[in-house]
């Protein structure tokens, strides 16, 4: 193992096994997808237009073509398809990115969006931006003032709340 290998940790995956099981992740999909539009109907009525079915179905004809050409390209074992895409310390940092978001998602349900984007956003900028704590809480709580009275109070609209809103009448 070579010093830079060492240094990025272990390889993980080839661009080409990365390439095969997303087309194939999306053909499934496309599966699924095309297997619903027909039972929705793909078809024009006359005097009614489009059946439900008729737009999804050739958005994932279009994505099944496009996944079925990656596949194509992906089998064939060539120089550039073996490089390492990514490797286990790479899958950390990604996964500490993607963690938080999901928590974020999570949270809204239970303490509604403003106060779940506060704590997200100020949670970035002092782990990730290493922005002293003040500077966060005070983005973050900006932010989240922001958004509310723009969704809220000026555009009306209703986005999920949690018990501090709830608190306050809204």
């Amino acid at each position: 193992m070579s010093s830079n290998e060492e240094a990025e940790g272990r390889p993980l995956f080839s661009y080409r096994t990365l390439d095969i099981a997303v087309a194939l992740f999306f053909l499934v999909v496309c599966a699924i997808v095309m297997v619903d539009s027909l039972r929705l109907g793909i078809t024009w009525k006359p005097n009614e237009g489009p059946r439900p079915g008729l737009f999804p179905f050739y958005i994932v004809l279009a994505m099944g073509i496009a996944s079925l050409v990656n596949l194509a390209q992906a089998l064939p074992r060539t120089p550039g398809g073996e490089k390492t895409a990514t490797t286990v310390p790479g899958i950390m940092r990604m996964a500490a990115i993607f963690v938080p978001a999901v928590l974020f998602v999570f949270a809204t349900n239970y303490i509604g969006i403003y106060v779940s984007a506060a704590i997200y956003v100020g949670t970035f900028m002092v782990f990730f931006g290493k922005f002293p704590v003040w500077k966060a809480l005070a983005v973050s709580l900006g932010l989240a003032i922001v958004n509310f009275m723009m969704f809220e109070v000026w555009f009306l609209v209703p986005l999920p709340k949690g018990p501090l809103e709830t608190a306050f009448g809204y």
